[in-house]
């Protein structure tokens, strides 16, 4: 009786899986602007919703709305781009449940996929062939208390760290925690100059003067399509 029941809710477990929504923000193909893979076609995933309200968010527009899609429907439109480099993002994807089971179906693929998460939600539950590039926000962000520093367990040689600056408190900040938990030692680290606003001269003058380690980000969409606002 127990065999019986076990092969009965196993395809139910299947199906619930399929018919998991997600709520979308918008599907794209773009040349990614950041991290490791900078320069480097990728199909993006963003999804709606966010935790954080962070003052220089560039990507407001995810926050709220969005359009309900099936997991199926994201993965056939995803194969319409023809990319098998994928980042799901926001908003903050992980305030959605269904965001784990859409990562892993991805990973099922073959795909290269990637996640950005803003820092403050526990990543471990995220499929380990994942590469998970952890956000934590600097004190410009007005959200600096929200990160989960538990998350630097998790971590491991393949994932990414960003830290977003507006300036130089915001850099000095970034530098404090990057040798309290040893940053360098576990992952890529990149420091990104907030788009118009800090100079990335000077935090790469910073950069070298104090010997560090980590990788300047220019967000490349940003130069390529400044005045694009979606869909980049």
């Amino acid at each position: 009786m127990r065999a019986r029941d076990g092969l009965q809710r196993a395809p139910a477990a299947a199906r619930m899986a399929t018919m998991a929504t997600l709520t979308v923000c918008e599907i794209f193909l773009s040349i990614q602007g950041e991290g490791r893979s900078a320069g480097l076609p990728c199909s993006f995933v963003r999804l709606a919703g966010c935790n954080l309200r962070c003052s220089w968010c560039d990507t407001a527009y995810a926050w709220s709305g969005g359009e309900p899609m099936s997991i199926p429907q994201v993965l056939s439109r995803l194969e319409q781009l023809r990319c098998r480099r994928v980042e799901v993002t926001g908003g903050e994807p992980l305030v959605q449940p269904e965001t784990l089971e859409l990562l892993k179906r991805l990973c099922d693929r073959g795909w290269t996929v990637l996640l950005e998460t803003n820092g403050s939600l526990d990543i471990a539950p995220v499929d380990r062939r994942v590469v998970r590039i952890v956000d934590f926000k600097c004190p410009s962000s007005n959200q600096e208390p929200k990160n989960l520093w538990t998350n630097v367990a998790s971590l491991t040689d393949k994932d990414e760290v960003k830290f977003v600056l507006a300036d130089r408190a915001d850099y000095d900040y970034a530098r404090q925690k990057l040798a309290a938990h040893q940053l360098c030692r576990r992952c890529t680290v990149t420091f990104s100059p907030v788009f118009g606003r800090l100079d990335p001269a000077e935090v790469a003058r910073w950069i070298l003067a104090d010997g560090l380690d980590v990788r300047l980000g220019l967000q490349l969409h940003k130069i390529l399509w400044p005045q694009q606002t979606r869909g980049v």
